[in-house]
């Protein structure tokens, strides 16, 4: 049996902002949108990953605090970390972690989304 990934499901308090928010800061494209005033699902397309902006009901309890056990977030590559950080950061955007070096080539930077999503940036360099 093989099995491919076929989405990423988050929920918000807002899907339409936080939808744009992926539009604005890291260049997703909105492919669908599910439901009238207010939206109920906008789906995204960020780097080839189908993402799924759900509008959470208000009685849907807010993220749990990283670490945490289960999909704790989302990692996203690019070719200049240090580049990157600064235009997120310039354009607002909470940086959680610094750049860190992990090893082999890897430096890594988290930042918060909406509702308190968890990103990843990532470099990857030739060892």
């Amino acid at each position: 049996m093989k099995f491919r990934c076929d989405h990423v499901h988050l929920r918000s308090r807002d899907a339409g902002a936080a939808a744009s928010f992926y539009v604005a800061m890291f260049g997703a494209r909105e492919t669908g949108r599910v439901g009238g005033d207010p939206v109920q699902r906008v789906i995204l397309d960020l780097g080839g990953l189908t993402v799924f902006i759900e509008q959470a009901a208000a009685e849907v309890h807010p993220a749990a605090s990283t670490p945490c056990l289960g999909v704790e977030h989302i990692g996203l590559a690019v070719e200049d970390i240090e580049a990157a950080l600064a235009e997120l950061s310039g354009r607002g955007v909470k940086v959680r972690v610094g750049i860190t070096d992990r090893g082999a080539g890897v430096r890594i930077a988290f930042l918060e989304g909406p509702d308190g999503a968890l990103i990843e940036i990532l470099e990857r360099r030739a060892a």
